[in-house]
This record gives C-alpha cells, structure tokens and sequence, in this order.
C-alpha cells in the first residue's frame, strides 16, 4: 500500500492523516445536511463539530508527548511526525474528549442532546469509514495473517517504522471490513433519519452498530498492542464495543418506555 500520498518538496503526505481529514470534511459538510432534517440550526452544529474535533486532537497530541517525553526531549524535531502515530489509545482518548467537549457545547447552547446526537451518528460513521481506509493505506491496525486471494501485503518500509505492520506477509485487509461496515451503517441511518419516530433512536442504533462493527473486525485485527482482557478472550477495543453496545441499548430501552403521559392514559 501507500502509507505516503504524495511530496510537496521535503514534506511528505501521510495517507493516514489526509484521508482523515477528508472524513471530516465529508462528515462536516453530512452534518449540515442532517442538522436540517432533525430541525437543528446548521451553524450551531458546525460549530459543535468544530470544537469535539479540536478537542479531540489536542487530547491526542498531549498524550503523545507526555508518552513520548523521554525521546522527544532528545530529537524535538520528531514533534512533526507524531501526527502519524494511530494507536487504539489515541483514538479512545481522542473520542471521549471530544465526545465530552461537544456534549458541554450543546448544553450551554440549549441543543436538544438527542436530537443532536441523531444528526451526527451518520457523519460519525462516514468519517470512521474514512479513517479506517486511510489506516489501510497507512498499514495501521493491520490484520492477521492469512491465505485469501484479497489479502494485503505491505512492503514499503515506512508501513514498519510507523505502524510496526510485518512486511511481505498476507494479512486481512480488516481496515477496509470496517470502512464497508462504517459506510452500511451511515446510509443504514441516513434512511432511518427522516422516518425517525422518537428522538434518540438514530442515536441508539449508532451505538448499537458500531459496537458490533468494531467487535466483530477485530477477530481478524492483530492484537500487538491492543490490550489483552479476560485471559485474552477480548482485547480493549472489543470492550469498549461492547460497552457501546449496552449504551445503545440502553439508549432504545429509555426512548420506549411509556412516559407519564402515556402510563396514565393506560391507567
């Protein structure tokens, strides 16, 4: 693959960090498009998008030199390439500090929570579908080994500097299992969104599929690195799914239960 898009002179390209930020750009300009289904103000939503973003990164990038200080200290000038690190940790710090971030923008803003959380679950799901072909390219999060006529070998020595991926070995490509399951999963919502019945539902089946999204791609992911749990039975990213998966059901549990009017009317 090609962990390097393109040079401009000295600079190199990462893919991984330019298909990134193409998912967010094409998940920002999504956002503007399910804001006004769900009847929020478009720019209220950009600008929320806009601060659990950069929030997100600025958590990241501090964990990456507080767990880096040691060398950093002693080549400052490996500051400029820290953005290329992925690591299931990053992304998991990165997500609930923008997750918190954004939550706290829509509260003193007045944004209904569930609303808004429905406007971005499709976004949400197109962005990580980017991310996840750009972690392909860049050999991040690389799969087991395997004898499929689709599996993917990587060569390029920069795939090892960066990502420790084995070079000259078949591997799942499970970056793009879970770019496809991320792309079902925001049409999956876009369809629901219009045709949604109660506030928080879109929401709740985010959660849900992407739970079982990141469960099931990550029998075929190599665990080097990603936590070991339960005697190894699952890694840390498979129990963050499965939290995700109790949230979103929790999350459809609450939005079905009778309310008060609803209970006395029965009554």
């Amino acid at each position: 693959m090609h962990p390097v898009l393109f040079h401009i002179g000295s600079i190199l390209i990462p893919a991984f960090g330019a298909l990134s930020a193409l998912g967010v750009l094409l998940g920002l300009l999504l956002a503007q498009r399910t804001s006004g289904i769900t009847g929020l103000n478009a720019g209220r939503v950009w600008n929320l998008c806009v601060v659990g973003l950069f929030s997100a990164l600025a958590i990241e990038r501090l964990l990456l030199v507080g767990l880096n200080w040691s060398e950093l200290r002693l080549h400052p000038q490996w500051l400029l390439a820290l953005s290329m690190v992925h690591h299931p940790l990053l992304t998991g710090a990165g997500a609930l500090a923008g997750g918190g971030a954004g939550a706290l923008y829509a509260r003193r803003h007045r944004m209904p929570l569930a609303s808004t959380a429905d406007a971005l679950a499709a976004p949400l799901s197109l962005g990580l579908a980017c991310e996840q072909i750009g972690a392909l390219f860049a050999g991040s999060s690389y799969g087991t080994d395997t004898n499929l006529p689709w599996a993917v070998t990587y060569t390029d020595p920069l795939v090892a500097r960066w990502s420790g991926t084995p070079l000259g070995v078949p591997l799942h490509p499970v970056q793009a299992y879970a770019a496809m399951a991320f792309l079902a999963l925001s049409l999956l919502l876009l369809v629901l969104l219009p045709a949604e019945k109660r506030q928080g539902d879109v929401a709740g089946i985010w959660f849900l599929g992407t739970g079982v999204a990141i469960f099931i791609t990550e029998l075929w992911r190599d665990t080097e690195g990603r936590g070991a749990l339960l005697d190894g039975a699952i890694d840390g990213p498979q129990a963050a799914a499965i939290l995700l998966v109790l949230a979103g059901g929790i999350i459809l549990r609450e939005r079905r239960r009778p309310g008060p009017e609803n209970e006395a009317s029965h009554g």
